[in-house]
């Protein structure tokens, strides 16, 4: 546990980083997206301090100095002086939290700001007052947040236990944390080429682990990226006058059992989930204004948006395909003789935010996406060996095989979205489709946005849909052996981000159609739609907000002196995640410190230790195009186990099959005068090592 000065110094360099990357980022904001204000603008700052954070990583990263000092002296460095040459004039303590003086002044005046008025005036709507719709949303999505919370207190009673977590999540943490680098390969288990994952969400994970010397920050940080994407749902349907709705049905979507296992653990589903909806959200806010929608989207949002976009597809690989869909449906929409700015705007963009990983992969095999060997005739350098793990099946190949539908697919889809899996995908498709065609009209008052060929709302649309497509094609979207889809349930997590998606955007999509329905003037339904769903135009219940975010940030810093001591004391202390032997080895793991173990488990994170000292990894030898694969024979096992002068190794099969041995080779090929078993219970073993083994003695 962190004595009470130690939990302070990492409360501080978090707070020192996450100011300092505001204060950076609210400059860049304002001089990019000029015209938002409230809700928007604050989503729009935390995706460049975020960009920021982790630009700043990965430079330091590439040459193995990601450490604590470097990285806070750099932070502050590039936010200082992003304040100082972008935003100009003075700086002011309460941009830390991300508010303007003038703002402050016209709060504690009980006016409006000058920036308010201007983007009022360019079409752009004034922040909400409440009403009970509104009321009603925001409890529902406070309900979601509660839900989410308990879940991440359970995890703060054991550690983070979720397979991916333990696989590859907390292992790419770790190993930044250790080893200051982000640009060599992070070998683990030789499953799926996991080494060659984008990594942007494991770079947060690293920092709370930079600051605090343990992961005290890691189950907490879902729960953020939570909130981000309840701000984005509701900064969605902001310009449309729906925001109540549209947060309403976010937060359903959220809170699905698919995305459940994203509480508590390093998963990173929700956190590619905020960047793509934070995209999204800028780019509708955008379009509200009614210059945007003249000349089409300024340089600046394009900017935004694809870094957003980026972003996620520098989080998990199956945001590439609706990154790339976005930015280039921007570049479509976009006027003529504008579409090629646009497209190097959002792509460039796109680039920074997440093509530091697939850069990385192509220098050390000279080929971004080594899971592809071939590109039509076309060969590809790639590792020479087979994914492992679960044999590889999508969802398209099985979409006319009703018995896996019968056995797999119904049931799946029942557990992973409720008994109300039907209505809840057919109205995410119908939010998608009907944003593909928005009502055309003459709405363009400065009481709302203009209606006619809303082009970031198609391209929202279309991104969704390309959600669907890439979990369609995914090869692990129906894992397991043929005809038996053992990860379709899983899987669905790759279809999460078009329901969220989808739902969100409803709202704006079927308001025109409702109100022309019923035979009100679009401007007119809008105006009425403010009225009653709280998004008025004179807003009445802003306060003190900065007072307020201050309070709220000591009460937390507060509680979380005494929850780190809970989780750090119970972290691991008795696991049940896994099976009998390897629960034994994690509990052993956990008191043990600075060691160096070699394993065979896939799951690894558990035996870096409560410090998180202790140097773990897969026994494993590199092959040509960034290949690795596991030893044969004794003679290479123990070669392998001399050279990297372990203190201990635990060998074991990740489950109990039966008709196998108790124990795997490994065992037998460790065993001698050397190694001294000090827990065994199958189908693991764990040995202290006396010295170097003998590859001569191998006898089996």
């Amino acid at each position: 546990m962190l004595d009470l000065s130690r939990y302070l110094l990492g409360v501080a360099e978090i707070a020192l980083l996450a100011g300092f990357a505001t204060l950076g980022a609210s400059a860049v904001r304002a001089r990019l997206l000029p015209s938002f204000s409230g809700a928007p603008a604050h989503l729009g700052t935390a995706v460049l301090a975020l960009a920021l954070l982790i630009w700043v990583a990965e430079v330091l990263g590439s040459f193995g100095v990601f450490e604590p000092a470097p990285y806070l002296v750099a932070v502050a460095v590039v936010g200082s002086g992003l304040r100082l040459g972008v935003g100009g004039g003075r700086w002011h303590p309460s941009r830390l939290l991300g508010f303007s003086p003038r703002g402050l002044a016209a709060v504690r005046g009980g006016g409006r700001g000058e920036k308010e008025d201007a983007a009022v005036r360019e079409g752009y709507p004034r922040p909400p007052t409440w009403s009970v719709v509104t009321l009603m949303a925001l409890i529902l999505a406070g309900a979601a947040l509660v839900k989410f919370g308990i879940d991440v207190r359970s995890k703060l009673m054991t550690g983070m236990t979720g397979f991916d977590s333990t696989w590859y999540h907390g292992p790419f943490a770790a190993g930044f944390f250790q080893s200051g680098n982000t640009w060599d390969l992070h070998f683990i288990a030789p499953q799926f080429l996991a080494w060659f994952y984008p990594a942007n969400a494991e770079i947060f994970h690293a920092t709370g682990m930079l600051a605090f010397g343990r992961d005290v920050l890691s189950p907490l940080l879902n729960l953020g990226w939570f909130v981000g994407c309840l701000l984005a749902c509701w900064c969605i349907g902001r310009p449309y006058r729906v925001a109540p709705w549209s947060l309403a049905l976010g937060a359903i979507a959220l809170s699905l059992p698919v995305l459940s296992d994203q509480a508590g653990e390093a998963r990173n589903d929700i956190v590619g989930i905020f960047f793509l909806l934070a995209a999204v959200a800028i780019a509708l806010n955008a379009w509200a204004v009614r210059r945007e929608r003249k000349a089409g989207l300024s340089t600046g949002v394009l900017l935004v948006v694809g870094l957003a976009a980026g972003i996620a597809a520098g989080t998990k690989l199956n945001f590439l395909l609706p990154a790339a869909v976005l930015v280039l449906g921007l570049a479509v929409t976009a006027p003529a003789g504008r579409r090629w700015r646009a497209l190097a705007g959002a792509g460039l963009a796109a680039l920074a935010g997440g093509g530091y990983w697939y850069v990385r992969n192509l220098i050390h095999t000279g080929n971004p996406l080594p899971w592809f060997d071939h590109l039509g005739p076309i060969s590809l350098p790639a590792p020479d060996q087979a994914l492992g793990g679960r044999e590889g099946h999508s969802v398209l190949g099985y979409l006319t095989d009703g018995s896996v539908w019968s056995d797999w697919f119904l049931p799946g889809l029942h557990g992973g979205l409720t008994i109300l899996w039907p209505l809840l995908v057919a109205l995410a498709l119908v939010g998608l489709l009907l944003s593909l065609f928005p009502v055309r009209s003459s709405f363009g008052s400065p009481s709302g946005p203009n209606l006619d060929r809303d082009s970031a709302l198609l391209v929202a649309g279309a991104t969704g849909l390309a959600v669907i497509v890439a979990w369609l094609i995914a090869p692990t979207s129906a894992s397991g052996p043929d005809g038996m889809a053992r990860g379709f349930e899983s899987g669905l997590r790759y279809l999460a981000p078009a329901l969220v998606l989808g739902l969100t955007v409803l709202p704006v999509a079927l308001l025109p159609r409702v109100v022309r329905w019923r035979g009100t003037p679009i401007a007119e339904g809008a105006r009425s739609a403010s009225e009653h769903m709280g998004e008025g135009r004179r807003d009445r219940t802003r306060g003190p907000l900065a007072p307020v975010a201050l309070a709220l940030l000591v009460v937390a810093i507060a509680i979380g002196y005494p929850v780190q001591r809970h989780y750090l004391e119970n972290r691991y202390a008795n696991p049940s995640f896994a099976t009998p032997g390897l629960n034994a080895a994690f509990k052993w793991a956990d008191g043990v410190s600075g060691a160096r173990i070699a394993t065979t488990s896939t799951r690894q994170y558990s035996l870096f230790g409560t410090d998180l000292s202790n140097h773990v990894q897969y026994i494993g030898e590199e092959a040509p195009h960034g290949g690795f694969v596991a030893p044969s024979t004794c003679q290479q096992w123990r070669r392998l186990l001399s050279k990297g002068h372990y203190d201990y190794v635990v060998a074991s099969r990740d489950r109990v099959e039966p008709g196998k041995p108790s124990y795997p080779p490994t065992t037998r090929w460790t065993e001698g005068p050397q190694a001294t078993p000090i827990s065994k219970t199958p189908p693991t073993v764990v040995f202290k090592l006396k010295g170097p083994l003998d590859p001569s003695a191998c006898s089996h």
